[in-house]
C-alpha cells in the first residue's frame, strides 16, 4: 500500500463521509453486510461512490483507460460490426449504451454509423452517475454535429416498452457488485464486511440458498469441489441483470466486452483468491476495503456464465473471441488504411499505438474478449475470426 500516491486531503475527506454511511449500514445490519452490498455502496452511493461522485475516472488523468479512451479505433470498429444488424432492423432501430465513460464511445461510434449508412432512430446512454451524464451530455454537444446530437437521450432506466436494436456494454459487468464466497470444511460461505479499529474488515458468514446452490453449479460444471481455502467471486444474479437490461428487447443484438476468462480458467485450483482487484491512478492492488469512493473495484467476468445468462434471457449465442480477433474481423484493416493516409505524423504515430494496445496479447488483446447475442437478426461476419466459443 506504500507504493500508492496518497489522496489529497478534500479526496479523503470525501472517502470518509461515504464510510461514515457503509458503517452506519453495518450497525443496522448486525454488525456486518455482505461484500457485494459494501461493493455497491462504495461504487454508486448516490453522490458519493466512485461512479456517483464527480472525481476524474477515465483516461491518463484518471485511474485507468479504457478502450474507448484511448481514440477512436474501438468504437469504429464496433460500429462496422453492429451496423448490419442495425441495417436489418432498419429505421426503428435503437442503440442503447451501458454506462457511456466518457461520452468517447458514442461520439465516434455515431459518426462511423453515419458513415456505414446506419445510424440509428435514437442513441440511448443508460449512465447512473448524475454527474457522467452532464460530462457525456456537454462533450458530444460540442463535438456532434447539431443532427446527430439530436439522437441522443439518458434513460433513467432500462427501458419499459419493447425496443428493437442494439445493446452495447464495455466494460460494465466487471462493475457489478459481486458475492465472494470461501469454502470451510467443504462448506459454503460468504464474504460480509464488518468494521474493526483500522475501518473495514471481511468476516465470513454461512452463505444462503441462493450462494450455495450458484457456488455447486460452478463445481458440477467443472466437475471437481473446489477446496477448503479458496476464495472467488461468482455472480448469480447475472441473468437476471441481462433479462433488466435488455428489457423490452423484441428484435436485436447484444454485444459485451469485457476482461475474464471461461469458466474452466476463472476456476483455476491456482486461482484460489479469485480476481478481485482495486485500481487507484492506474496502480492495481489488492486492498479493496481501502478508501471507499475513491478507488474502482472489479472482478473478471465469468464468460461461460455469461453465455449461460444470454441464453437464458432468449438470445442466441452468436460468438465469443478476443478483442484482437474482433477488432480484426470488424473493419481494423480499413481503420490502418486511414491512419497511413494521416498528414500528421505526430497523430499517425498516436494512432498506431492505440491499435497496438488494442490488440498485442501483452496489453489489451487477449486480455479483453468479446461476446455476441442476437434474436431475429444476424450479425454477419462480426464473429468470424478466432472464435473461442470452445472454450466456454
Amino acid at each position: 500500500m506504500s507504493t500508492l500516491p496518497p489522496p489529497d486531503a478534500d479526496a479523503l475527506a470525501h472517502s470518509a463521509r461515504l464510510a461514515d454511511l457503509i458503517r452506519h449500514e453495518i450497525d443496522a445490519s448486525d454488525g456486518a453486510i455482505p461484500f457485494s452490498r459494501f461493493m455497491e455502496l462504495a461504487l454508486y452511493a448516490p453522490g458519493l461512490g466512485y461512479y456517483s461522485a464527480g472525481a476524474h475516472k477515465f483516461g491518463e488523468g484518471g485511474d485507468f483507460v479504457t478502450a474507448p479512451e484511448l481514440g477512436p479505433v474501438f468504437a469504429a470498429c464496433v460500429a462496422e460490426a453492429v451496423a448490419p444488424v442495425m441495417q436489418q432492423i432498419g429505421p426503428e432501430a435503437v442503440f442503447l449504451e451501458l454506462g457511456g465513460g466518457s461520452g468517447a464511445f458514442a461520439q465516434t461510434a455515431l459518426k462511423r454509423l453515419l458513415d456505414l449508412d446506419a445510424l440509428p432512430d435514437r442513441y440511448l446512454i443508460l449512465e447512473p452517475s448524475a454527474d457522467l451524464r452532464q460530462r457525456q451530455r456537454a462533450r458530444l454537444e460540442q463535438h456532434l454535429p447539431g443532427p446527430l446530437f439530436d439522437l441522443m437521450e439518458w434513460p433513467d432506466g432500462p427501458l419499459p416498452h419493447e425496443w428493437n436494436g442494439v445493446l452495447f456494454a464495455n466494460e460494465v459487468i466487471d462493475a457489478l457488485p459481486t458475492p465472494r464466497f470461501a469454502l470451510r470444511d467443504g462448506e459454503v460461505y460468504e464474504e460480509y464486511v464488518t468494521t474493526d479499529a483500522d475501518g473495514f474488515a471481511i468476516t465470513l458468514r454461512p452463505a444462503d440458498a441462493f450462494l450455495g446452490n450458484a457456488v455447486r453449479h460452478l463445481e458440477r460444471g467443472l466437475d471437481r469441489p473446489f477446496e477448503d481455502g479458496y476464495r472467488s467471486e461468482v455472480l448469480p444474479q447475472l441473468p437476471y441483470w441481462i433479462q433488466a437490461v435488455s428489457g423490452g428487447m423484441r428484435r436485436g443484438a447484444m454485444l459485451l466486452i469485457d476482461y475474464g476468462h471461461p469458466r474452466s480458467e476463472f476456476y483455476l485450483p491456482d486461482r484460489r483468491d479469485g480476481t478481485l482487484r482495486a485500481y487507484y491512478r492506474h496502480h492495481m492492488h489488492e486492498a479493496p476495503l481501502q478508501w471507499p469512493g475513491l478507488q474502482d473495484l472489479t472482478a473478471s467476468v465469468d464468460f461461460t456464465a455469461l453465455a449461460e445468462a444470454g441464453v437464458a434471457a432468449g438470445f442466441d449465442f452468436t460468438g465469443y473471441c478476443s478483442q484482437a480477433s474482433f477488432l480484426l474481423g470488424n473493419g481494423l484493416a480499413g481503420v490502418l488504411e486511414r491512419i497511413e493516409r494521416i498528414d500528421d505524423p505526430l497523430e499517425q504515430q498516436r494512432r498506431r499505438n492505440e491499435v497496438k494496445t488494442l490488440t498485442l496479447p501483452s496489453q489489451m488483446g487477449e486480455r479483453f474478449q468479446v461476446m455476441g447475442f442476437q434474436k431475429d437478426v444476424e450479425f454477419g461476419a462480426a464473429f468470424l475470426a478466432g472464435d473461442l466459443s470452445f472454450r466456454l
